[in-house]
């Protein structure tokens, strides 16, 4: 089968979870490649990285010099990808949270859809391991951005996704602005203001196996105040979209 796919895995401080969630990617899909993109973590996480690539071929590894946000890693990753011939470029945590056995699904799902999400928030989804207020804020988070932009998709938070590499061709990624977990909510809903189609596949969503969650009240502000500015914003990116088009 050709590998057609590449998983886009950003890490800082990973090294505990890299070796065994990489496996576990590769042994998912014989489709897919993936690229670590490390932050240059202090413990080693990058070098790791190094140490796989250079026993497996289907692992490739991009260094960055300092963190920058989850955002910054995903859009070189993406940049990476699309001078590359991917035909689809998925994104997904390194801390087992995201689980590669929904791997086959999400690139099933794609075969009819430019963006596929791994959702918590439909029939089938869920989470484990959270306790009620994490629950409540994420809940609350996803209803306030659904609310705000005017949208039905029901997991905009989430980070488990497939695209399409003409979506993302599409999505004018060099004016991204945001950097943490915002990322996910301007991406999605710059996919379906373009009219692109949009999907959700049910995942259970399990907090990291080990590790220290990188979630912030700074990264949490910046996802409230960027779904405001996005919904201001989208007359002028619709406009960049049809010239550009």
């Amino acid at each position: 089968m050709a590998r057609d796919a590449l998983v886009v895995l950003p890490t800082y401080n990973e090294r505990e979870n890299l070796d065994a969630v990489a496996a576990a990617i590769l042994a998912a899909s014989d489709r897919v490649e993936i690229l670590v993109v490390d932050d240059n973590s202090p413990d080693g996480t990058g070098q790791l990285a190094d140490e796989i690539a250079a026993r497996e071929p289907r692992l490739h590894v991009l260094h960055r010099e300092r963190k920058e946000g989850l955002g910054r890693a995903y859009l070189a990753g993406f940049a990476w990808a699309l001078a590359r011939p991917y035909a689809l470029i998925l994104e997904m945590d390194a801390d087992f949270s995201h689980d590669p056995r929904y791997l086959p699904q999400l690139l099933e799902a794609a075969r009819d859809a430019d963006l596929v999400l791994g959702s918590r928030y439909v029939p089938g989804g869920g989470t484990e391991n959270w306790g009620l207020v994490r629950r409540l804020v994420s809940r609350g988070g996803s209803l306030y951005a659904r609310t705000l932009l005017g949208v039905g998709v029901r997991d905009l938070t989430g980070g488990f996704k497939c695209f399409r590499r003409q979506t993302l061709e599409r999505l004018e990624l060099s004016t991204v602005r945001s950097e943490g977990y915002s990322f996910q909510i301007e991406l999605t809903y710059r996919a379906l203001n373009l009219g692109l189609r949009v999907v959700e596949i049910p995942i259970l969503f399990v907090d990291r196996r080990v590790g220290k969650s990188k979630m912030s009240r700074r990264i949490f502000a910046e996802a409230a105040t960027m779904v405001v500015r996005l919904r201001l914003e989208r007359g002028a990116f619709l406009k960049r979209a049809k010239t550009a088009g």
